[in-house]
Formats: structure tokens, sequence, C-alpha cells
């Protein structure tokens, strides 16, 4: 049989497979329809353990593809039946609350609280997401938290994760502790250097100062050094003001060219980063959740139970909606042996009601649920 007939078949069967597909789609919304009268929720393990099983034994040595077609057709149908159900769940309470609660324009003004001190880097994230705010100095990024949680802030800037050295894994846990709302996320760039006082020579550092991130970012450049004492400090701008202060010849901090001329140092040596590609990314957080205009971004946190196929049924049903997940990090549970949640990225607009509806899924069939904030990115 020539190609060109293969492939008359396919398209014949191709056919007759959406005709079926269609109805197959009109009868899982009969099943939504009744569902919904009786409230009976969406997932019914029982019977597509049953259906799958009946597929697998008919399916012979092509079982393993019978099984994942018939896999996304659940996932397809409960996709559409959690669009007509009506139950309540608080994600759709929240997201409505949320969407009421923005505006067309993000705030250009306000109090916002930011770990560390003029020149740092979450600084910078600050003025470049709110560029007429006034900033609020904290010491640490609980603090940051606590100015936001008390309402003495409108908004606090957190560092999340970093290109070449990984998540803020303190943040992540903040995040997971406190009932606070992603509004903003913006990706700084950054340039690290050697700032020592005027005069100083590379031959006379025996102590460096500055922030555990910055300096597992310059681990290949501090790893060469011999007879240096690496020393970890609250923020990179608090390393340059540290070393300015000290008036010490013997002290350096890995900090910004910014901190240079505001800390009144000298640069030793701006080739120290293990990669030119780093950049950091900032969250914007506030105490009330609000979705402004233009948010395309979704954080959640997630909880599944242990068991085989527990993520995959997460993640099936983003790939049921063609969305993109642009981040998956699992982290321990404090206190639990072996167990785990999930922190997810989505891009995703949750005007959509289909986006929506797949959030609500995962709020009934999750053993825990987070939705952190939907999101512009600056």
């Amino acid at each position: 049989m020539e190609l060109s007939e293969i492939r008359t078949k396919i398209d014949q069967v191709d056919d007759q497979l959406l005709s079926l597909f269609l109805q197959r789609m009109d009868l899982a919304e009969e099943v939504a329809a009744y569902k919904n009268e009786h409230h009976l929720p969406i997932l019914n393990r029982e019977r597509e353990r049953s259906v799958l099983a009946k597929v697998t034994e008919n399916a012979g040595e092509r079982e393993r593809y019978a099984y994942h077609l018939f896999s996304t057709l659940f996932e397809l149908a409960r996709s559409r039946q959690a669009e007509l159900i009506s139950a309540p769940t608080h994600v759709a309470a929240q997201v409505k609350a949320s969407l009421a609660a923005g505006s067309a324009i993000f705030p250009q003004t306000g109090l916002i609280a930011c770990q560390g001190v003029e020149g740092a880097n979450s600084q910078v994230a600050c003025d470049r997401v709110l560029p007429r705010g006034n900033i609020v100095y904290v010491k640490t990024f609980e603090a940051v938290v606590s100015a936001v949680e008390s309402g003495l802030c409108k908004f606090g800037m957190l560092p999340i994760e970093n290109s070449s050295n990984g998540s803020v894994r303190a943040v992540y846990e903040l995040l997971q502790d406190h009932r606070l709302s992603v509004v903003r996320s913006t990706r700084l760039c950054i340039r690290h250097e050697l700032l020592a006082l005027p005069g100083v020579q590379m031959s006379d550092i025996t102590e460096i100062y500055s922030h555990q991130q910055a300096i597992g970012q310059c681990s290949k450049f501090l790893n060469a050094l011999n007879g240096v004492r690496v020393v970890p400090c609250d923020n990179t701008a608090m390393a340059a003001e540290m070393v300015s202060e000290s008036g010490s010849r013997h002290a350096a901090a890995i900090s910004s060219h910014p901190c240079a001329e505001l800390y009144g140092l000298t640069c030793l040596s701006d080739a120290i980063q293990d990669s030119d590609n780093n950049y950091t990314r900032f969250f914007c957080i506030s105490k009330d959740p609000v979705i402004y205009a233009g948010a395309n971004r979704i954080s959640l946190i997630l909880a599944c139970n242990n068991r085989p196929g527990a993520l995959y049924e997460i993640l099936s049903k983003l790939a049921a909606l063609d969305i993109n997940m642009t981040k998956l990090e699992s982290c321990p549970v404090s206190g639990r042996n072996f167990e785990f949640i999930f922190f997810l990225e989505l891009e995703a607009d949750l005007h959509e009601a289909s986006v929506l509806a797949m959030l609500e899924e995962l709020e009934r069939s999750c053993a825990g649920f987070n939705l952190l904030g939907s999101y512009a990115e600056v």
C-alpha cells in the first residue's frame, strides 16, 4: 500500500475519532449536569480504574498507549465538567475578590518593605516595580513579611530565585507559612564586584563579606583564593557598608557597582561571578490578594498524596489545557518525613473560565492548595 493510501485511511479514522470524541464530551457534559444536581464529586476513581483495566486488557501489546489515551480522555472530560460544576470553592471566591480589588494600572506609590540598605538589589527591584514608592529598610526577610502582614507597608519585596544559585529557600518557606499574595514580579541582571577601601590591593585582603547567595554565585573566584576567610552577612549592600565603616584595609565586599559609589569603595575586580547570565527574580507581595490588569502568571503551592501517579495527575490537568508550566520545585514539609509540597508557576490568565476551572479542580483533588497570586512580570 502506498503512503498516500495509508494517510487517506488515517484521515478517515481521524474523522471517526473526532466524531466519537465529540459524542463522548457531550455525554461528559450530561454527567456533569447529573453530578451538579446530586452534589457528586467530579472525580470517580473507581469508575476510571475499571475502564482503564478493561482498556489495557483488550489492547494487547499496545496496552501502554491505550492506557495513556484513555487517561487523557478522562482528564479532558474532568476539565470540561469542572467548568460546568457550580459547587463553591475557596479559590473561585479568592479570584473573584482579587479581580474586583485590582485596577487597570499597578500602583506607582506607597510604602514597600525591603531587606537590606540603600544600594541592595532588592532596592533596585523596589524602584522598578514601584517607581515613586517609599522604601522601608528592614534586616531580614521575616521582617519584610511582618511589615506587610501588620499593615505597616502595603507591599514587600523578596528575592525568590537566582539563575546561577537556585531558589531562595527561606523565602519559599515564608510563602508557605504566611498567607500573602504575589502581585508583581521582576527580574534583574546581577553584576557582582569585589569592593574595598581606596588604595587597597588584592594581596591585602584576608576577609570577604557578602550575602550567601552572592557567595554562591562567585564560588569559582572565591575557591581560587588562598588564606581568605569568606563571611556571610545579611545583604550585599550591607557588606559594602560594613567594609566602608570598618576602615579595615584587609576587608572586601562582594557587592554591586552602585554600592562602590554609595559607600566610597573602589573595585578590585569586576570579573568574579561564575556566569555572566546571572539574573535574580523578585516577588512583590501584599497582605490582601489583588490581581491587576495584565496578569499572565500564576504561582501555586500544592500538596499531593504520596502515591504513584499523584504528580502526573496534576501535570496532566495543565497539559489538557495547553498551559505552560515555567517552574516546578519540591520542598520538604517541616516535621514530616519524606513528604513534599510543590511550588508551581504557570503562564495563564485567570480571566479565562477554563483556567479558573482547572484551579478549582486542583483545589478539590489536592491534599493542599494555596494560590499565591496572579501577576505580571516587569
